[in-house]
């Protein structure tokens, strides 16, 4: 008992987390999700839409970029493994696009390999979330990128790490 005591301390309990009011982003928030899993997409979806974002959908990495230039979201959850093109050149090319440069994006995998999420925010990713993942970690993501607004916005991008 008294190990659990100690994670609920170093952790909080589930009470506690259900208590802290949630910061949503602005009402009309528009998300872009790129993903190849129509359970993924259902399910981000269904969290999103729930609380006042629209969506936009895309099953992969081309087709996410030409959704992300032609409509502007202000957000895009981008999977790295998908079909074609993957992630992280999808990401590359939206970094590089003048159109979508400062899109704020959240990395996705199911890879627990902590340097794919090193890769992915050396290369201009501003967030990575594991899967699976729960309703409160994807708000928690979208929480750290709100400015003042409640518009989701880009970190400072890191200085490059100089080479040995």
């Amino acid at each position: 008992m008294a190990n659990f005591e100690l994670f609920k301390r170093i952790f909080g309990s589930n009470q506690e987390r259900r208590e802290k009011p949630r910061l949503n982003a602005r009402q009309g928030t528009v998300v872009l999700i790129v993903d190849d899993s129509p359970t993924i997409v259902a399910m981000l979806r269904k969290f999103l839409q729930q609380s006042g974002y629209q969506t936009l959908e895309a099953g992969d990495a081309e087709k996410g970029i030409e959704v992300a230039r032609a409509e502007k979201p202000d957000l895009i959850f981008l999977d790295i493994v998908l079909p074609g093109m993957n992630g992280f050149a999808a990401l590359r090319a939206l970094r590089k696009d003048p159109v979508t440069h400062q899109i704020p994006i959240v990395m996705i995998s199911g890879n627990e390999q902590a340097t794919e999420q090193f890769y992915a925010q050396r290369i201009g990713a501003d967030d990575f979330m594991k899967k699976p993942f729960s309703r409160s970690e994807v708000f928690a993501r979208i929480e750290r990128l709100l400015d003042a607004n409640l518009v989701p916005k880009r970190h400072a991008t890191p200085a490059p790490v100089p080479r040995a």
